[in-house]
């Protein structure tokens, strides 16, 4: 019996140690990122430009071997969910990501739909303490997100529209050429907010630039933008300042061209998705925009950063990287290694303490509030190869100059955040 009994054991260790050099072999399960974002309709493009961004930076983190964990390394796998440009949609594709394990949610290419999410979240980790999930944000820049509607699952990484809109004024407050201005926007929460500071921040600062014209439009359902720009040419209008993003800003600067129109145009994302291009020369020296980041930023770093991307995604029309979602993927994965695990929370607690750095750029989240704070750049549409223009945008032949670059401390801006914590 002593004699069978051993035989037993000998035979179970042997299976144990098959079994553990099995797992051994087998690769580690992956971190499931859920992309949710429009990938079709009107704003597909954008889209596309947010997963070429989040892949590379995926790429970058599994290439040196994955997030370090206690059970041992995990690769970083990113999944698109398509919102089709709809909140309703967003939601659903939340939802599945979640059903398919995805406890790290990624959106931002509308406001509206980052609040409908980070409201369906919050109840979601309410209910189901065994699947949280945190949402990381890398664009959508209403300032309520973290102001009155902060929450501790929610995350940015972009500045607000306050403090883009602070730091185009920088450069607004010393163009005298400008006596007058248009405030034309998309008509939902972000649109409604740049607009708003607009108003304030040129009421404290250039109260001598008179506001000729002040109008919201629908969010994606305009096609013919002239009847927007004839009124925009017949008010006088020296500059237009505008928060549009994506098909609405290009379709805005394109039929600002065709009707004439010479004045200046103060963005928030003039330099990409086609608004070079379609302004051509009509746009040097008048086309201003803000980022976190610029091609054109001074410095061997952030050069061979550019480099990098346009190497990986050489296609012209791929031209539009944002140092921003590097640094948020960067964030993330050291904040996964430091918690030492994947729990929600301590994922949480561990991102409020992170400090990342970059091709020369760097920044660190505000616990207080989840608001990522990092220096900003304003460039001014020139010609490539013109002094400070190695780079153009999308093989356009014009890139953007910088012009003025706001470190962080000056760029940081109050909140009146009332954190709720688990």
């Amino acid at each position: 019996m002593n004699k069978l009994r051993r035989q037993a054991l000998k035979w179970a260790a042997a299976a144990l140690c098959g079994s553990a050099a099995t797992a051994l072999a087998q690769p580690a399960a992956p971190v499931k990122l859920a992309l949710v974002e429009s990938l079709s309709g009107p704003f597909a493009n954008t889209g596309e430009a947010v997963y070429r961004n989040l892949l590379w930076a995926t790429e970058r983190v599994n290439a040196r071997g994955g997030i370090m964990l206690p059970g041992g390394a995990r690769p970083l796998a990113l999944a698109r969910y398509d919102s089709k440009g709809s909140s309703e949609e967003a939601l659903s594709a939340l939802r599945a990501a979640i059903d398919d394990g995805a406890r790290i949610v990624l959106q931002g290419n509308s406001s509206a739909t980052a609040a409908a999410l980070l409201d369906a979240i919050a109840k979601h980790n309410q209910r189901d303490s065994a699947r949280r999930v945190l949402f990381l944000n890398y664009s959508a820049v209403d300032p309520q997100l973290t102001n009155e509607k902060c929450s501790f699952w929610h995350f940015r990484f972009d500045a607000h529209a306050d403090m883009r809109m602070a730091a185009l004024m920088e450069v607004l407050r010393a163009d005298q050429g400008v006596r007058s201005a248009y405030l034309i926007g998309q008509d939902y929460s972000f649109g409604q907010a740049v607009l708003r500071e607009a108003r304030r921040q040129l009421a404290a600062q250039r109260p001598d630039v008179a506001i000729v014209g002040d109008e919201l439009h629908p969010v994606g359902r305009v096609k013919d933008f002239a009847p927007y720009a004839v009124k925009i040419k017949a008010s006088g209008a020296q500059a237009v300042i505008t928060g549009n993003w994506g098909n609405d800003l290009t379709l805005l600067v394109k039929a600002a061209r065709d009707v004439g129109y010479q004045g200046r145009f103060y963005t928030f994302y003039g330099n990409a998705l086609g608004a070079p291009a379609a302004l051509g020369e009509a746009g040097v020296g008048k086309v201003v925009a803000v980022a976190d980041w610029l091609p054109n930023v001074p410095g061997a770093p952030s050069e061979a950063f550019y480099r990098a991307f346009r190497a990986r995604f050489p296609q012209p029309q791929d031209d539009y990287v944002h140092l921003r979602m590097q640094l948020m993927v960067e964030a993330l994965a050291q904040a996964m290694e430091r918690a030492a695990s994947l729990d929600a929370v301590a994922v949480a607690l561990a991102l409020e303490q992170a400090r990342v750095q970059m091709a020369g750029h760097g920044g660190f989240m505000r616990a207080q509030d989840h608001q990522f704070q990092q220096a900003l750049a304003v460039g001014v549409m020139d010609r490539q190869g013109a002094p400070g223009v190695p780079f153009d945008v999308e093989g356009s032949g014009y890139g953007f100059r910088v012009v003025r670059q706001i470190t962080a401390a000056q760029a940081q801006m109050p909140t009146n955040c009332q954190m709720l914590r688990p």
